[in-house]
């Protein structure tokens, strides 16, 4: 007598495979923008900081030469000595840092927002204005 084994396919039907996907999808969704939100106050918090070490190097900059550099002179003038600086005794940086989206910050002297001098970002876009990364982040507007 001849005996059959019955033979069992082992592996996943299309069903199970569609219900892993659709789970992944939703868990995607549910942290996707928490992620997004997290780049952005990444972003804030790095231009916060790259704001305050730039005037705290034109504060000691001011101390040795008795004025912040001229808008003309930048805060290049942190790294490397104008010509007219004969007090100048730095460099007051290793380098200029740039903005997260690899912009150079912006200088304003005199200011133009109330303040002495302005150390500034126009954000993602490069244009003034906007909201979320596109925001404009200076001197006036971080705590």
């Amino acid at each position: 007598m001849k005996t059959y084994k019955k033979s069992r396919q082992t592996g996943f039907t299309l069903i199970e495979m569609m219900v892993v996907v659709a789970v992944i999808g939703l868990l995607i969704a549910m942290v996707g923008p928490r992620v997004f939100n997290q780049v952005a106050k990444a972003e804030k918090t790095r231009v916060q900081q790259d704001i305050r070490v730039i005037e705290n190097a034109l504060k000691f900059y001011r101390l040795d030469n008795f004025r912040y550099p001229s808008q003309a002179q930048g805060i290049e003038a942190l790294v490397t000595a104008p010509s007219d600086a004969s007090n100048w005794n730095g460099p007051y940086m290793d380098s200029v840092p740039k903005d997260p989206w690899d912009r150079p910050y912006l200088y304003a002297n005199p200011s133009t927002r109330g303040k002495e001098i302005d150390v500034y970002t126009l954000g993602l876009d490069g244009v003034s204005g906007g909201d979320g990364s596109n925001k404009d982040w200076g001197s006036w507007n971080i705590k």
